[in-house]
C-alpha cells in the first residue's frame, strides 16, 4: 500500500544545506497499522508530510497504492489524496464557521458523493456525537472536536489514514477514548494506518513501531512483556530499540 525507496529531504538554510531525512526505505502493507515515534525535531512529521504528498522529496521514490508521488504535480497529488487518503491532526483543523456535521461531510461533498449527508450522520452517531451535529467547534470540548476530526477522516472510506499526534492536545481520559475510537474505526474500515506520536500507549496498539532518530528510521522490536506493560512510553521504546542496534 505504501512503499518508499531511499527518500531524502534536504532544505537550504543560512548555514547551508540541512539534511532532515537521510535515505529511508520501508513498506507498509494494506490494512497494516504502524506508529512512527521519536523525539521532537527527529523528522517524524516531515516524513508524514512526504508520504501524504503534502511536500516533495529531495530524492527517492514514494508509492501510494501503486502510484508514484514523485511523478505527479501538486494537482495530481491533491486528487490522489482526495480519492485515497484521510488525515487526523493534533490541532483538529476544523472549519470554525461550519457545524460538526458540516465539517464531517465536507470531504464527501468535495468527492462528489451523493449520500454525503447520510454518511456524515451515520459516522457522527458512531463517534457518539449524533446529538451534537448542529454545534460549532467552539461549542465542543477538545475530545469532542477530535472525534469530529476522526469522523471527517473516515467518511470517504480512505484506503490510507495519516494521523499526526492525534492525542497530543488531549488529557489522559480523552486520549484513551480517542485511541479506542481510532482503532475501532480503523479495524472496521480495513484502512492502512500510519500515525506519528509521542504517546507510547497509543503506539503500542499499532502492529509495528518505527523509531525516527536524527532523520534515520529503524524498526522497533520489543519483547511482548514490554509491549503489554501498563505504560510503555516512547523513551523506553527508543532505548530498547537503540540497545538492539548498539
Amino acid at each position: 500500500m505504501i512503499k518508499t525507496s531511499a527518500i531524502t529531504k534536504t532544505v537550504t538554510t543560512s548555514q547551508g544545506e540541512l539534511s532532515i531525512l537521510k535515505p529511508i526505505s520501508f513498506e507498509v502493507k494494506a490494512g497494516e497499522s504502524i506508529a512512527i515515534v521519536g523525539a521532537s525535531g527527529s523528522g517524524k512529521s516531515t516524513l508524514l508530510s512526504l508520504l501524504a504528498g503534502l511536500d516533495e522529496v529531495t530524492s527517492g521514490e514514494i508509492y501510494l497504492d501503486g502510484q508514484g508521488l514523485q511523478n505527479m504535480d501538486e494537482e495530481q497529488r491533491a486528487q490522489l489524496r482526495g480519492e485515497k487518503v484521510g488525515f487526523i491532526f493534533q490541532s483538529f483543523m476544523l472549519v470554525q464557521s461550519l457545524t460538526a456535521l458540516e465539517n464531517i461531510i465536507l470531504p464527501a461533498e468535495i468527492a462528489g458523493l451523493d449520500d454525503a449527508k447520510q454518511r456524515g450522520q451515520d459516522i457522527l452517531d458512531k463517534v457518539g456525537l449524533g446529538h451534537r451535529g448542529d454545534h460549532y467547534p467552539n461549542q465542543l470540548s477538545g475530545g469532542e472536536q477530535q472525534r469530529v476530526a476522526i469522523a471527517r477522516a473516515f467518511i470517504t472510506k480512505p484506503k490510507i489514514l495519516f494521523a499526526d499526534e492525534p492525542t497530543g492536545n488531549l488529557d489522559a481520559a480523552n486520549s484513551a477514548k480517542i485511541e479506542q475510537l481510532l482503532f475501532d474505526l480503523n479495524r472496521d474500515s480495513h484502512t492502512t494506518l500510519v500515525l506519528v506520536t509521542h504517546d507510547g500507549e497509543l503506539a503500542k496498539h499499532c502492529e509495528r513501531q518505527l523509531l525516527m532518530n536524527a532523520g534515520e528510521l529503524s524498526e522497533i522490536t520489543l519483547a511482548n512483556d514490554a509491549l503489554n506493560s501498563d505504560r510503555s512510553d516512547v523513551a523506553e521504546m527508543a532505548r530498547a530499540a537503540q540497545s538492539q542496534v548498539g
